[in-house]
């Protein structure tokens, strides 16, 4: 692990739009070969619920994916959920990601997310406003809330109930004049209460990356597309009108179950689609 470096509110290398705020953090620690000026770069939020849906992961990973491709800061919480599939898209994309911890610089936490950190801190960084050896504790998550919120131009919200620790985020943001967006969702989902509020009350709503690069004045990044099968062609046709199973993809399409299968390996590996709870989606 590399030594932690401590970025403070004095120094000329901490990040404006976070000095901005109301209640700006004294200082930072920072771990991870990244550095302090890439705090600065135009950083977009990407927020949402831990137990969150398969089509939320789809989302906010594609989202991600994209946003850093354009050359944008990928910022989140490192949780379980949308967080962990926003850091992973910005690293698929080659871009850089930074994770704002709620426990000290010397964790990764969750435990279960020290590969993901390691990947983090390749290029990027982990951030934190408390001194190596504090432990989690749950008021310590929203505090950092702010930071999330105060580093980024915009946020957006992926998935969250309405309660969520997300819409903390997305209040920080609205609070401190910076820009919310959110991905609509299902009406008869609690998971999308919360974003569905923040539409009824103005956030813009996000149906692809280009919404969020708007925002910066980005195109998206210039996509080479993978040239696939005839068979994987067909499927994909079928999965970017609705999500299905293996098994309902080969009855409307009527594909040998085989060669379906083996169609569907080769999409996914050219990440055209995705695989959650075994129904598949067409990447965003």
């Amino acid at each position: 692990m590399t030594e932690p470096r401590v970025l403070r509110r004095r120094d000329a290398e901490f990040p404006q739009l976070l000095a901005a705020i109301h209640d700006p953090p004294r200082e930072l620690y920072l771990r991870g070969g990244g550095t302090p000026e890439q705090l600065s770069y135009p950083a977009v939020a990407i927020v949402g619920a831990r137990a969150c849906s398969g089509y939320g992961r789809s989302v906010a990973r594609s989202l991600a994916r994209e946003l850093a491709a354009a050359g944008l800061l990928v910022v989140s919480g490192m949780a379980r959920g949308i967080d962990g599939e926003a850091h992973r898209g910005a690293l698929e994309g080659g871009g850089i990601t930074c994770a704002v911890l709620g426990c000290g610089i010397d964790r990764d936490y969750p435990a279960a997310h020290a590969e993901l950190a390691r990947r983090i801190c390749e290029r990027g960084l982990l951030v934190s406003e408390y001194e190596p050896g504090v432990e989690p504790a749950p008021w310590r998550f929203p505090a950092r809330n702010r930071i999330i919120a105060g580093l980024c131009h915009a946020t957006v919200v992926v998935e969250a109930r309405e309660r969520s620790g997300a819409l903390i985020t997305a209040d920080f943001a609205l609070e401190e004049g910076r820009e919310v967006l959110a991905v609509p969702g299902e009406i008869t989902s609690a998971l999308s209460g919360g974003t569905n509020a923040l539409l009824r009350l103005g956030a813009t709503p996000v149906t692809g990356a280009g919404d969020a690069l708007e925002v910066f004045g980005l195109s998206p990044a210039q996509e080479v597309r993978t040239s696939v099968g005839s068979a994987a062609e067909s499927l994909l046709r079928n999965l970017r009108e609705v999500a299905l199973t293996a098994d309902e993809l080969v009855r409307m399409t009527g594909i040998d179950p085989a060669q379906a299968s083996g169609a569907l390996v080769e999409l996914e590996l050219a990440r055209l689609i995705t695989l959650e709870d075994g129904v598949y989606r067409a990447s965003v």
